[in-house]
């Protein structure tokens, strides 16, 4: 096992790409804390899978909105298992924000949360993984940072921001021994974009996305996305510092 030991912590881990990541990190080891934001059923739903794999893990809830929550949880888990190894920043809001008609409660949230929320996490494990002279960090960055998509401003911003940052702090960090890296995933068949796949009113929009996607593959999977993210948190990822691996299905490449 790639991972026999180390203590993970996912947020966003109670679907999408934050549970597959979850579910690959604890299949080769790792003790996941499965975050949900505020419904801890949730994530205990996640454990229980975990567990019936036969794998281990710990399910918590923390909105890394709050700074206190994230706190909070990294001190619960320090204090429960004595070290954190790994964090995988999954948890992530997507909301249209049209320029003219944006709601400002709607920018907020997702800078507070895609954005914000990333940095304080990280800011809250980075102290005791100096301290141990290792640490692995994957933030969840998006095609959106690449690219421009019209009435979703916003949430291009803060994942060009999450690029960004993870160059950034790989700087800092990489001389404590501190990989930080990104996964940057394209059109990914979550539940934040069921109503896009299924809903006849996005007909229009999933037609041209298929249209400009090379692989022919519109949507990837949850589990591909955390396939890479499982390879960044390894050994075999150590001359990795501040990528951010784009995974798109050539969505971005061009027409």
């Amino acid at each position: 096992m790639k991972l026999k030991d180390r203590v993970a912590i996912v947020t966003g881990g109670t679907q999408g790409i934050g549970k597959a990541t979850a579910l690959k990190l604890a299949a080769e080891g790792a003790i996941v804390i499965v975050v949900a934001s505020s419904d801890l059923k949730k994530a205990q739903s996640v454990a229980e899978e975990i567990a019936c794999a036969g794998g281990r893990s710990l399910p918590m809830v923390a909105n890394v909105m709050k700074t206190s929550d994230i706190q909070a949880l990294t001190q619960r888990v320090s204090a429960q298992l004595g070290h954190i190894d790994i964090l995988v920043n999954a948890a992530g809001v997507f909301v249209p924000t049209p320029a003219g008609a944006a709601h400002e409660s709607d920018v907020d949230q997702m800078i507070a949360i895609n954005l914000k929320g990333t940095f304080m996490m990280i800011d809250a494990v980075v102290p005791a993984m100096k301290s141990r002279k290792f640490g692995k960090i994957v933030n969840i960055a998006s095609v959106a940072g690449f690219m421009g998509f019209a009435t979703y401003a916003i949430y291009c911003a803060t994942k060009a921001g999450i690029t960004a940052m993870t160059r950034a702090l790989a700087c800092e960090l990489a001389p404590h021994g501190i990989n930080v890296n990104a996964v940057a995933p394209g059109n990914t068949a979550t539940p934040m974009n069921e109503g896009v796949r299924t809903l006849a009113d996005y007909k229009p929009m999933l037609a041209a996305m298929s249209a400009r996607t090379p692989s022919g593959r519109t949507f990837s999977t949850a589990e591909e996305m955390a396939g890479m993210a499982l390879f960044l948190t390894t050994g075999e990822a150590r001359s990795m510092h501040g990528s951010t691996v784009l995974m798109d299905e050539g969505f971005s490449a061009g027409l």
